[in-house]
């Protein structure tokens, strides 16, 4: 890496170039005067008295051995050149502003009133702004000395890094204490720092903005514990960049999830997470815009029900307070048809969903957020597949235009191929059909006679009245893509046995229903149905699927009053945002999840 100029100067002053006689600092100078620690406790701001013995106890050696006495005292020296806290300026959190660095009391944020003070973002550092003069506040995320006149430090907030420079003696404000305050700051603290603005005379390759800041002004505003969960370049490190390094036969630190998931504050500040998150946030926005441009209505359902609800195992059961036995919601179903039993004809919700699965897949979560969907239909349930294609569309292209720096981040961390979608609906095609082109294509592939298709040589399971097992849909992803070039498919009339109770069974073939699923890359992303409005018909579903009527009673009473045909449909939001990032593991895309194993953090 090449070195900065400032760098090269200060290994010259080293070696003793530019030192008068040409000589390195005479090693005779006395060096045992007292530091100047942030004036703390000293009257009036001032450094502790030089005549006070403040000479460091000598190091132990093979042939020196310190008593308990000594390593007490020298332990007790070390502290007290430790910048000290902002009390010592008798009891006043101001008096630390009046130097150019130290440690800002919590004091100062609970009395300092209003300054006015302009503050910069990182991220709008560039090139024009060379010459001024910038407040900063961001996380320490790199500290480094370069002998004792000299160092760098890497600021961050959000995405954005930038380079800043403390070189002594460059102003009369860059004192020996305040070089040893920046350097001893330890990593990930978030800290303010005031510079001026300049232009580096190389590029700087390792920040995302082309400045550097002349830092004069540096303080500490939340000191960070030294001994960090880990490296944060390790958890940044990119998928490329570990490859490279077992290419050449070098073993890199790899972060398992379980440690950044147990530290998730500090794995979040990593430039991946950030551009996951930032992501995530958009797709919630453009599905809520989307919908409300359609017509859609917002509503928030509840989330404690009566009984276990839709009558599935997966609940988390819980007493009510008036003793009766209740359930965390599964889904916001059975509230939004009542919605549409209301006349509010189309609605959605955004809300969190909770799942009792003992499923430890790299999909699935026990808390997670819903993206519904549920509306009248005029003829046919196809109405609603074009409100969900016409959404992923859009959403796809949006993300493309809006997030590309983001996903290049992500990219980079998690390599993985661009998303390919079709430009118009893909309504592929009916489950059963396409499980038989699955199978021939299994024929064909490994030469294997139309009788003897064997399932568990194949991979995947598929019955006549089964759905799509994890291995058969990616199996089915890839023929897609490999047969019409897109990642982003429709399939439609789904096994009635594994769908729902309130599911509209098919007229032609009562063992089916008018139901489907979205794909993205081959993995499951959206399921949707015809709902059934007809209270008869319901009632005999409900005793087909051995479901207590008790519990669903307020749900069929909707269903005497007048009820419209209607559709709808369901997504998580962090499965949504983890195929289409192509990350491995659906707790990436979760802020804080929550699965089996996983309550805190």
């Amino acid at each position: 890496m090449a070195r900065h100029p400032a760098e090269e100067d200060e290994s010259k002053r080293e070696a003793g170039v530019g030192v008068p006689n040409g000589s390195a600092i005479s090693p005779k100078k006395d060096t045992c005067k007292a530091p100047e620690v942030a004036g703390a406790g000293v009257p009036n701001g001032g450094a502790i008295s030089p005549k006070k013995d403040t000479c460091k106890a000598p190091e132990a050696t093979a042939k020196t051995k310190l008593s308990k006495a000594e390593r007490k005292t020298a332990k007790a020296l070390q502290r007290s050149q430790l910048p000290q806290e902002e009390e010592g300026d008798n009891g006043d959190p101001l008096a630390v502003l009046a130097r150019n660095y130290g440690n800002l009391s919590v004091k100062l944020f609970q009395t300092l009133p209003a300054s006015h003070r302009s503050w910069t973002e990182v991220s709008e550092l560039s090139p024009d702004a060379a010459g001024s003069t910038v407040l900063l506040r961001g996380w320490a995320q790199t500290i480094r000395s370069v002998g004792k006149n000299l160092v760098f430090l890497i600021l961050r907030d959000l995405l954005a890094t930038v380079q800043c420079i403390l070189v002594r003696g460059e102003h009369a404000m860059i004192t020996e204490q305040m070089m040893r305050f920046a350097r001893e700051l330890p990593k990930e603290s978030f800290i303010e720092v005031e510079g001026l603005v300049s232009l580096p005379i190389k590029p700087v390759n390792h920040t995302t903005q082309q400045v550097e800041i002349s830092v004069t002004k540096i303080y500490c505003i939340s000191r960070s514990a030294i001994n960090l969960p880990f490296n944060f370049d390790d958890a940044a490190r990119s998928g490329d960049e570990m490859k490279e390094a077992r290419h050449r036969g070098e073993r890199l630190p790899l972060v398992m999830l379980d440690t950044r998931l147990d530290n998730r504050t500090v794995d979040l500040r990593t430039p991946a997470n950030q551009a996951i998150f930032k992501i995530q946030s958009v797709i919630d926005s453009k599905f809520t815009e989307f919908l409300l441009a359609k017509g859609f209505m917002g509503i928030h359902t509840p989330k404690i029900t009566p009984g276990i609800s839709e009558g599935g195992s997966s609940v988390f059961k819980l007493n009510y307070v008036n003793g009766q036995i209740a359930s965390l919601a599964q889904s916001p179903q059975l509230y939004k048809q009542m919605a549409i039993n209301s006349g509010l004809k189309k609605v959605f919700e955004v809300g969190t969903i909770f799942r009792a699965e003992k499923s430890n897949t790299h999909r699935h979560l026990c808390e997670y957020i819903g993206l519904h969907v549920e509306m009248e239909i005029k003829e046919h349930y196809f109405e609603v597949c074009n409100v969900l294609g016409a959404l992923f569309i859009e959403l796809f292209d949006h993300l493309a235009a809006t997030c590309g720096r983001e996903l290049d981040i992500i990219n980079k961390q998690f390599p993985c191929e661009p998303l390919k979608v079709c430009s118009t609906i893909f309504i592929l095609g009916k489950f059963q059909e396409w499980c038989a082109s699955l199978k021939s294509e299994y024929y064909l592939t490994n030469a294997v006679p139309q009788g003897d298709f064997n399932v568990e040589d194949s991979g995947f399971t598929i019955e006549q009245c089964d759905d799509l097992s994890t291995k058969a849909e990616k199996k089915f992803g890839q023929l897609v893509h490999d047969r019409y070039n897109t990642d982003f498919f429709i399939l439609y009339e789904f096994p009635l046995e594994v769908w729902p109770f309130y599911t509209m069974p098919c007229l032609e073939n009562p063992e089916y229903s008018n139901s489907f699923d979205a794909f993205i890359r081959g993995e499951e992303v959206v399921s949707g149905s015809q709902r059934i409005h007809c209270h008869e018909l319901l009632l005999e579903r409900i005793r087909k699927c051995g479901i207590d009527r008790a519990a669903l009673q307020g749900f069929l009473d909707s269903f005497l009053y007048g009820a419209p045909p209607r559709g709808g449909f369901g997504a998580g939001l962090e499965r949504v945002l983890m195929l289409y990032c192509g990350l491995p593991n659906i707790r990436l895309a979760s802020l804080f999840p929550r699965d089996p194993q996983r309550l805190t953090p």
